[in-house]
């Protein structure tokens, strides 16, 4: 009797333990790769688990079709990729461009990290961002929790933004048909 692995039977993604920082080092490499001097915008924040601990071993990508406009000389225009670091804090740089369209996200965010079975998808936007009271986005979910996908602007220039995966302030996730 031959083994066979049937279609039906594979699952779509799995955990990303034990060692993702390592495994998946060049990934992270190449989506920084072309960088120029100039950044259009910069988001930091932490990434919390169900129990409000950092997670230190997550990984945090960002696509913002806006920003891949132009970044032509990058391996991968608009994307990019960042391990949390020890204290499960991430940094996202994205490269010159011109704004987002009013209501629209600055990036769609996929997050990977101990214990996700699946990855889970979000979007982040710019608290002063035009058009954002108009995000049709925005406007399907609770008022109450739409604060957990706004990056507000700190004094530096840059934003701040925290994600939490469960728990108080979970941030919203979305599902896609």
């Amino acid at each position: 009797m031959t083994n066979r692995i049937t279609p039906a039977l594979i699952t779509s993604s799995q955990t990303i333990g034990p060692f993702p920082h390592e495994g998946w080092r060049w990934a992270a490499e190449l989506s920084q790769q072309g960088a120029t001097a100039t950044t259009w915008i910069t988001i930091g924040g932490v990434l919390f688990d169900g129990q409000g601990q950092p997670v230190s071993d997550g990984w945090v990508e960002a696509w913002s079709p806006v920003a891949a406009t132009g970044e032509h000389e990058r391996p991968m225009p608009g994307f990019r990729r960042c391990a949390t670091g020890e204290r499960g804090e991430f940094r996202i740089e994205l490269g010159a461009s011109p704004q987002a369209a009013p209501g629209e996200p600055v990036a769609w965010i996929t997050l990977f990290a101990r214990g996700l079975l699946k990855h889970q998808f979000c979007a982040v936007f710019l608290a002063d961002a035009p058009g954002l009271a108009n995000s049709e986005l925005l406007a399907q979910v609770p008022a109450a929790r739409r604060d957990t996908l706004i990056a507000q602007r700190q004094a530096d220039g840059s934003y701040r933004w925290d994600i939490h995966l469960q728990g108080e302030g979970e941030t919203v996730f979305l599902d896609f048909e």
